[in-house]
Order: C-alpha cells, then structure tokens, then sequence
C-alpha cells in the first residue's frame, strides 16, 4: 500500500473500497473481505444507507479500529444540524471517530455543515475534513470563511477526465483527490483503450488493474467499489509495479474532458434538498 500525507500530517492509504449502491448486507460483507484481503480504507455515506453494514464489516473483520481510515458523508439536508447527524453516523458505524468526514454536495447550508464538522475535528471526534463535487468557486468560499482547511476534495476523475485543472488548484493547499467513478463508470471504451491493453500484456496485469495504478501514480486516491470478492482481491493487486514517465504521458494523452455525471447544479440542488431520507432507518 502507499499513502498519502494530507495537509494536517493525517496519512491515508492511496486505495479503499468504495460502497456506493451495496446493499447494507452486500456492503457488510464486501468491507469484511476488503479488510481481510488487505483494504484498510473503507469509503461511504449516510446517503448510501449502508452504514450500519459498514460498520458490521468492520467489525467481523477482526481488523482494529486504529488501523481502519473510515470515511464517510453528510447529506445537504443535514448541514442545517450538522452536530446531531455527526453523532447519528458515528453511532450508526459504531466508531467514537471518523477519519475523514466529507461534506456530499455543494448545496444546502454547506458552510453551517462545514462549521459543525469544524467543531467536532477540534473534539476528536474526525480526523480529516473533506468536500465532495465542489467546484473551485465553492471551494473558495470554505476556504475564506471557514477556519480550517480542508484536507480533501472527492470529484469525478478518470483518464478521460483527470482534473488537471482541478488538481492544480488544490496543489496549493496541498489538498488531496479522491476519484469517484476511477474507471469511467465502467465504460468498455475506455477500459479498453489501446494503450491499456498494451500495458496490461507487459505487465501481465488486467486493463483495470492499469488505470488503477495510474491513478496512484497521479497521486489521485481511488474507491473503487465492489461486491465480487475476486474483483475487490484484483483491484488491490497493483502495488507490485510502476507505470514509467513515458507511459504516464501517452495516458495523459488521452484526456477528452469527457465527464459521465452531468446533472447542472442548479437541478442537482432541488432534487438533493427535496429527499428528505431516514438515515437512521437503515438495516
């Protein structure tokens, strides 16, 4: 595993599993195998309604809470009471602390969200504050009123749409990204894009394992997420190679600025304050 240092000292492992869509049964028991295979970031939500089977994962696993990095989200509709859903997630996980917690969309009252997890960094209760599809603008905002900087950005990114831009600007802050949608969504073009292919017959790796490891070598932090136990061992499977310099470049070449989640902010906005979810009804 390799790690990255955010900008507080905090290290995280650069790969986790990502438990986006799992059932609370499903996500249960791909956190156990992740774990047991070796995964020691896990990556969820309140939104994903799987917490509770997160935390059961975690603890079936047998791995100790201190080795864990545990992320999770807080959903717009929560920023209004920010303190109240941190101590419904923490108990929810079943954890007295978080690692990283992420704000989930730039709409709603994000800074009074971003005010409460402030409050419970400096308790203890998180160790790393985060934003999720913030756009630079937004960014700028919570670094300007608000009192600490946030350590990690949580955006779409892939070889189609590396966010070099992106990246630029939170080199600054040194502020890490973590990519959402690492493989494009799973699109067969570009998964199978020539030079994929190329490298994975030289390296005797898969298609997928190759953007992975592009993606660490990007410095990007990756989720990938899974339910197939066999799928969760293989993405894990990319710590015993290095793509070279000349490699990462014809990579680099194939940025279109093609992204697979367009919804306009102003639509997302309405539909994300509009649900209106029981968090802790889950299973």
């Amino acid at each position: 595993m390799e790690y990255f240092e955010l900008n507080n000292g905090v290290r995280m492992p650069m790969e986790g599993l990502g438990t986006f869509l799992l059932s609370p049964k499903d996500a249960e028991e791909s956190v156990y195998n992740a774990l047991r295979d070796g995964y020691r970031l896990i990556d969820t939500a309140n939104a994903y309604m799987n917490e509770r089977g997160v935390g059961r994962g975690i603890k079936r696993s047998g791995v100790k809470r201190e080795d864990i990095f545990l992320v999770t989200k807080l959903w717009p509709t929560e920023y209004e009471n920010g303190k109240k859903a941190i101590e419904d997630t923490l108990e929810r996980l079943g954890t007295d602390y978080i690692d990283l917690l992420i704000l989930h969309q730039p709409v709603g009252n994000y800074i009074a969200g971003y005010k409460a997890m402030e409050e419970a960094y400096k308790a203890g209760k998180i160790k790393a504050l985060g934003l999720s599809n913030f756009l630079e603008e937004q960014l700028r905002k919570v670094i300007d009123e608000c009192e600490i900087l946030p350590q990690m950005v949580q955006v779409e990114a892939h070889p189609y749409y590396p966010q070099a831009k992106l990246k630029k600007f939170l080199a600054k802050y040194k502020m890490a990204l973590m990519a959402w949608y690492p493989l494009g969504h799973g699109d067969k073009s570009l998964v199978h894009e020539k030079v994929f292919s190329e490298l994975a017959g030289k390296y005797g790796k898969s298609n997928t394992q190759i953007i992975l490891r592009w993606h660490i070598q990007a410095g990007n932090v990756i989720i990938p997420g899974s339910k197939n136990p066999e799928h969760i061992r293989s993405n894990l499977d990319i710590f015993d190679f290095a793509l070279t310099e000349a490699e990462m470049e014809k990579i680099a070449g194939l940025d279109k600025n093609t992204r697979y989640y367009n919804m306009p902010l102003e639509d997302a906005a309405k539909a994300y304050l509009s649900m209106n979810l029981d968090f802790n009804a889950q299973e």
